[in-house]
């Protein structure tokens, strides 16, 4: 049951409690993870094994599958689920090869050439989830910009199934992303492993990949530890639904379900103009819990979430820019004019036929999005994540005739003399 507010009686203090996604305010999560970074940093591989017997109930008597090993799993799918891989990730390479762009040679003065060239981060490292449920769609949504932009070598970690292997879903991906590698690692330890390098697990440059808290956790902390950097925040899944009179409440209460069902720990809101709308999303969410096999899960995510009555659709994507979702859908008829009022959003999905179900899987944009109100500052993971751009400029004689006594200027009056005169002497 959602517990519902009307906009107009919050407060400030009412509306930042609502915002808040502080999943541990004891700090408990982070002081677990720092132990396991640290243990992973000083014991490598032995480390991995065991919390591979703790946490995942298997001994490992090596920590990554091999291309043979990964091409028979792979081939234990059947072609139904191989061709709806296929075409998610022919949309999903679709989608992402245009983000490519050659930028041009900019003259600021005559003689005076500035530009910036893409170059590919040479090893980065995609966390694929496979605690409570597995997910070669996160795989797809990690692998086909990697390629993309050209990354030389991609490090794979995914738990250990219970037979010692990966599920054979993510095996298909890896062959379609033509990765001969996956290493059996799962959790906080995987994004350690990557941070830091085993004698098994290489060391990256980047970690990308959503998970659950500690996941989350490992990646914030490794990133101040290391000269590893990460994608993002990208923990607890969330959705924010705004709806109308003209939403179909089955259709809403899908939508908040579709991402109730991630975790415990997801949320899923309503920001509604009608409050018959709100009455009817309850009573769809008791009949479409009944048939979900995660319905203990889901149930517990939508009692951790709300519903909001404004009095407006301005008043509704007020309260979403705050709220900064993971995932905005937009039900409602006349969604255009909304659009450009969208300000922090991870995900955006309008119209009454656009469920985010959708992105998640094969539409072709990118999944791997800013949770926790981190789109406020935050994109989603795209072929830019998997490049730096590197800036080069060349000057001339008469370039360095107009533009050098304006750095000798400007050098002279921050006294950095030295500065002033690698223009000087050139300038004889």
């Amino acid at each position: 049951m959602l517990n519902t507010y009307r906009y107009q009686s919050l407060n400030e203090q009412d509306i930042r409690r609502l915002l808040d996604r502080n999943t541990d305010p004891s700090n408990e999560i982070q002081q677990s993870v720092t132990a396991i970074i640290d243990d992973v940093r000083i014991n490598g591989d032995a480390a991995l094994k065991n919390y591979a017997a703790k946490f995942d109930g298997i001994q490992l008597e090596r920590l990554y599958l091999e291309a043979n090993e990964i091409a028979t799993l792979a081939a234990s799918i059947g072609r139904e689920q191989q061709r709806a891989l296929e075409i998610a990730f022919a949309n999903i390479h679709r989608f992402h090869e245009t983000q490519q762009r050659k930028e041009r040679v900019v003259e600021t003065m005559p003689g005076v050439k500035c530009w910036r060239e893409p170059r590919p981060i040479e090893k980065v490292g995609l966390y694929i989830p496979g605690g409570s449920a597995v997910l070669p769609s996160t795989l797809l949504m990690l692998g086909v910009p990697a390629r993309i932009a050209g990354c030389k070598e991609i490090v794979v970690c995914s738990p250990p199934q219970p037979d010692g292997g990966i599920n054979g879903y993510v095996a298909y991906c890896l062959q379609l992303l033509h990765v001969d590698r996956v290493y059996l690692v799962g959790g906080a330890q995987a994004v350690a492993a990557m941070a830091y390098g085993t004698a098994s697990v290489p060391k990256v440059d980047k970690i990308f990949g959503p998970g659950n808290q500690y996941v989350t956790k490992a990646k914030s902390l490794v990133q101040g530890l290391t000269q590893v950097s990460i994608d993002m925040p990208a923990g607890p899944s969330e959705v924010l639904v705004i709806a109308d009179h003209t939403a179909n409440p089955n259709y809403v209460a899908a939508d908040l379900l579709a991402q109730a069902e991630h975790g415990t720990d997801s949320q899923a809101v309503l920001v509604c103009t009608d409050q018959l709308l709100i009455d009817r999303v309850q009573a769809a969410l008791d009949e479409q819990l009944a048939g979900l096999p995660r319905a203990a899960i889901a149930a517990k995510a939508i009692a951790n979430s709300y519903a909001v009555l404004c009095d407006t659709l301005d008043e509704a994507i007020a309260f979403s820019n705050r709220y900064a979702p993971e995932h905005l859908i937009i039900e409602i008829d006349d969604w255009q004019p909304l659009l450009r009022k969208v300000m922090n959003a991870g995900s955006v999905f309008v119209g009454h036929n656009t469920p985010e179900s959708a992105g998640d899987y094969a539409s072709g944009t990118n999944h791997t999005l800013p949770t926790s109100g981190f789109a406020r500052s935050y994109s989603g993971v795209s072929v830019d994540s998997f490049i730096k751009k590197i800036t080069f400029q060349h000057i001339t004689d008469e370039g360095l005739q107009r533009l050098g006594p304006t750095v000798e200027v400007l050098a002279e009056l921050e006294g950095l003399q030295a500065h002033k005169n690698a223009v000087s002497i050139r300038l004889g």
